[in-house]
């Protein structure tokens, strides 16, 4: 962990995005998500990289894909923000007023789009997306209200932050992030890509640790 960062961090990029037009969006996603639960027509959330090594691995939370590989092309984690290997699910013309919004969202070009949503109170325990700190996949969390419990975690300090916005991007390696459980539906939204040229302008680049960036945005503004 480069000890010049702060860790727990978050950079909100609630300035950057329509935040009315997201929360004009909850009444129709937690209809949509309320359905996809009666149906169980979900993939399970993976928790690879935990920090409690016995933790589960599948905690409880659901996925709705917006985007999938490509026939042919194996899922790699590395691979989200490769976008020319990801096409839109059926699932994205079911959620496309969610994908409209998707569109304005300061990104060149889109990969991995993913709805993370439970209902039956599960914890999602603390855990990294992966290992590698040369790879800083570019994001943005987000989500139409505030009921979902997501922090991110420093597990040398045991300090835990709780997002408090309405999006984020995170260093997803160089510290752990889960969810606490709570009664009712809640979820979340990521959307990995390219960000725009004109939006890059705003990140400072580190001089090593390239996944550690947007803790370095945090760090310098205090902002999160």
């Amino acid at each position: 962990m480069d000890l010049a960062m702060l860790y727990p961090s978050y950079k909100s990029f609630d300035r950057f995005i329509d935040v009315a037009r997201l929360k004009s969006l909850d009444q129709y996603l937690t209809e949509k998500l309320q359905e996809h639960a009666r149906l169980a027509t979900h993939d399970l959330f993976l928790n690879e990289h935990r920090l409690d090594k016995d933790a589960p691995h599948e905690p409880g939370a659901r996925e709705v894909w917006l985007t999938r590989t490509r026939p042919g092309t194996p899922y790699n984690y590395l691979d989200l923000n490769r976008c020319s290997l990801w096409e839109p699910t059926e699932s994205a013309a079911e959620f496309s007023e969610l994908m409209d919004f998707i569109k304005t969202l300061p990104f060149e070009q889109t990969g991995r789009m993913l709805i993370i949503y439970d209902n039956k109170a599960s914890e999602v325990p603390a855990h990294r997306d992966h290992l590698e700190t040369d790879v800083c996949h570019e994001f943005i969390w987000f989500r139409t209200n505030l009921r979902k419990p997501f922090y991110v975690y420093n597990a040398q300090t045991q300090e835990k932050l709780y997002v408090e916005s309405y999006s984020a991007w995170f260093d997803t390696v160089n510290q752990f992030h889960g969810s606490d459980a709570v009664s009712g539906l809640s979820f979340s939204i990521r959307v990995d890509g390219i960000f725009s040229p004109e939006f890059r302008k705003n990140i400072p680049i580190p001089p090593h640790n390239p996944a550690s960036t947007p803790a370095l945005w945090a760090s310098l503004d205090q902002n999160f």
